[in-house]
């Protein structure tokens, strides 16, 4: 190659719109130009850096350069390989996100078991895995519920339950412990309502709803409660301390009073109060305690209203024209009566298509 022949560039040179380079000779070293383009200054560089054709320093460096690339995007391709591998495997137990509500090993009861939400609910946490005490005053309904849910390959157990008898309920519970083992969740459902103006109700009207509705759910919550902090207490270290559930059935007239209702929405505001100071007062000993405010629900004890002409009417003036059914409950009910739910105490929770709002 002899000084200031052009190499490496198109055929116009280092003046023909691509790159070029010339070579020069100082009698020590080569040095090649690299001119850029036209009108460009030229850059010295090494002969080996420059890549000139039919040097052999330029050959052994675009060999090393190939080398090297195909070595790094080998080894990249290999990361980004291992990388996917690793996080789109599943993970190991101990830090998987689980969805499934798993209460196998877990005692429920479910009060104002018999008929509507409550069946429902018992069949819903037995089908979870949990065994299930169906306690209401119709035995009957109950034993044929029991043998429903057996039926599928759950377990429960039938036991008389009138939550305005103070003393039936005490008996109730301790004969639950003692037969089935510690309580671990209680479903807080039975619940009454009468139609009336409040100019209309007597005392025997304010009593017959109230006295199930509050007094009866605050006792058994209080009886259920009180074994549930003694249970806890006998475990020194709180972390061991096993995570225990009250859901108190309340209703979204508790929360907006609704017309020729008015006793049943005083009735249910009560239970969300009474929710949020057992949730204040119990908190400590690992016992979450939270309401569910259902909306409109089609039960066989309604199913008839929402047939005739002021059911229609009403379904009108729904947010969606729809009543709800029970099932659509079924995952606030597990959720609320799980260990996902650990963080979500005194919450009164609304299921009501938005009819609240």
């Amino acid at each position: 190659m002899l000084p200031g022949e052009a190499v490496g560039g198109n055929d116009s040179g280092a003046g023909g719109g691509g790159p070029g380079a010339v070579v020069a000779a100082d009698g020590r070293s080569s040095y090649a130009i690299i001119a850029d383009g036209p009108g460009c200054p030229g850059r010295w560089l090494p002969p080996r850096l420059a890549g000139g054709r039919g040097q052999p320093h330029g050959r052994w460096f675009r060999l090393s350069s190939a080398i090297l690339s195909a070595f790094f995007s080998a080894f990249f391709s290999a990361f980004l390989s291992a990388f996917l591998l690793f996080n789109l495997l599943p993970l190991a137990p101990e830090h998987a996100m689980s969805t499934s509500f798993d209460l196998s090993g877990r005692l429920a009861l479910v009060t104002g078991a018999s008929s509507g939400l409550g069946c429902r609910f018992a069949e819903v946490l037995a089908n979870n895995g949990a065994r299930v005490v169906l306690a209401a005053r119709r035995l009957d309904r109950l034993k044929e519920l029991r043998a429903q849910i057996e039926a599928e390959g759950g377990t429960a157990y039938v036991t008389r339950l009138d939550v305005t008898d103070r003393n039936q309920i005490a008996a109730a519970v301790a004969e639950i412990e003692t037969s089935h083992g510690p309580i671990d969740i209680l479903v807080n459902n039975s619940g009454v309502s009468n139609q009336q103006k409040l100019v209309d109700v007597e005392p025997d009207d304010f009593d017959f709803v109230f006295d199930t509705n509050m007094k009866g759910a605050f006792f058994v919550a209080q009886a259920v409660g009180r074994r549930m902090i003694a249970r806890a207490r006998a475990i020194e270290e709180p972390a061991k301390r096993p995570w225990q559930r009250i859901i108190n059935i309340a209703s979204v007239a508790g929360l907006r009073p609704l017309p020729s209702i008015g006793v049943y929405s005083m009735s249910k505001a009560a239970v969300i109060q009474m929710t949020r100071a057992m949730a204040l007062e119990w908190g400590r000993y690992n016992i979450n305690v939270n309401a569910i405010c259902p909306g409109y629900i089609r039960t066989e004890i309604n199913d008839e209203h929402w047939e005739s002409e002021a059911g229609q009417k009403l379904l009108k003036m729904l947010p969606r024209r729809r009543v709800g059914q029970p099932e659509d409950l079924d995952g606030l009910l597990l959720l609320l009566a799980s260990d996902r739910s650990s963080f979500v105490n005194g919450a009164a929770i609304s299921a009501d298509d938005g009819f609240g709002i």
